[in-house]
């Protein structure tokens, strides 16, 4: 929605002083584009151009005041670009994120595609009840639900807030009334749903404790700690959700793990270690770096 128009010159100025600030500070010119182009009517092009501001007026989503405000989170606290607009795309989807969610990653993206390979095998599973344990800003939900057209979600987190948005999220994709959400701790709200699910998967805090301490502003200062922190090793809620899984899956049912890179073979051994699963596989992404643990429950 437009609701502000600001004079181009006015605009113009602007962006030259927020393209100089951006060099000085290390924040990538990209980001400064994104932010126009999402905020304002401006066109990626036409801002390359310059072609734009020979605009009497530039039609903006908020005023220049809030615009310059809200870079200045970016360049001096090291806000994401994301939190800042509000939004963030993943996969096909516009999300709404705040500082209650942690910004989906595009290498998460991945994750879903793995979910449909696996499913080639059982396609019954298609059709089955899927669970997504941390859901954050719904994002894994979501796009379960549009993957597999016919199966019911169920997205759990214990953050009230951070479910807020993955509810708020759903409803404007289109999604709320395929998803069933839960607030609790990892399995705890859905006690009762044993031996249900096609498909677990989740998205959990893996990075060690001292480790989140050497993030980037970015991240450590702004994006909550609870979806980041795995404890000593990184390995705690991982350790969880593998031990508690097999009661939740059916025969065959499939657990799939985002990790950190490099934690590929610690988490295999603890899968195998369980003693419930087979067909334990580490998946890679794009930089073929270990990003997913897949495995299978016993039958």
């Amino acid at each position: 929605m437009v609701n502000f128009s600001i004079p181009n010159q006015v605009l113009f100025n602007w962006y030259q002083t927020a393209k100089k600030d951006s060099i000085e500070h290390n924040i990538p010119l990209f980001e400064l584009e994104y932010f126009l182009t999402e905020l304002t009517t401006i066109d990626k092009l036409d801002l390359k151009l310059n072609s734009v501001f020979k605009n009497q007026e530039i039609n903006s989503k908020i005023s220049l005041e809030e615009l310059q405000k809200l870079w200045t989170l970016r360049v001096e606290k090291r806000c994401p670009i994301q939190y800042l607009i509000g939004e963030c795309h993943w996969r096909n989807f516009t999300l709404k994120v705040t500082p209650d969610v942690l910004i989906p990653r595009p290498e998460t993206e991945l994750i879903i595609d793995r979910a449909v390979q696996l499913t080639i095998e059982y396609p019954q599973f298609r059709s089955g009840n899927w669970l997504d344990l941390g859901t954050g800003s719904g994002a894994i939900a979501i796009a379960l639900a549009d993957v597999f057209p016919e199966a019911t979600i169920y997205a759990v987190d214990k953050s009230e807030k951070a479910l807020k948005i993955a509810q708020e999220n759903a409803l404007k994709l289109g999604f709320f009334d395929r998803i069933k959400f839960y607030h609790g701790s990892w399995f705890n709200p859905i006690n009762e749903l044993k031996n249900s699910f096609s498909g677990i998967i989740s998205n959990p805090p893996y990075i060690p404790s001292k480790m989140v301490l050497e993030l980037q502003p970015e991240v450590v200062n702004h994006e909550p700690k609870m979806a980041l922190d795995g404890g000593e090793d990184g390995l705690n809620d991982i350790r969880e959700l593998i031990n508690n899984a097999p009661n939740y899956l059916v025969k065959n049912g499939f657990l799939l793990l985002e990790i950190m890179a490099g934690q590929g073979n610690i988490v295999k051994d603890l899968l195998i270690k369980n003693g419930h699963y087979h067909h334990i596989n580490i998946d890679r992404d794009l930089a073929n770096l270990d990003r997913f643990l897949s495995a299978k429950l016993d039958s």
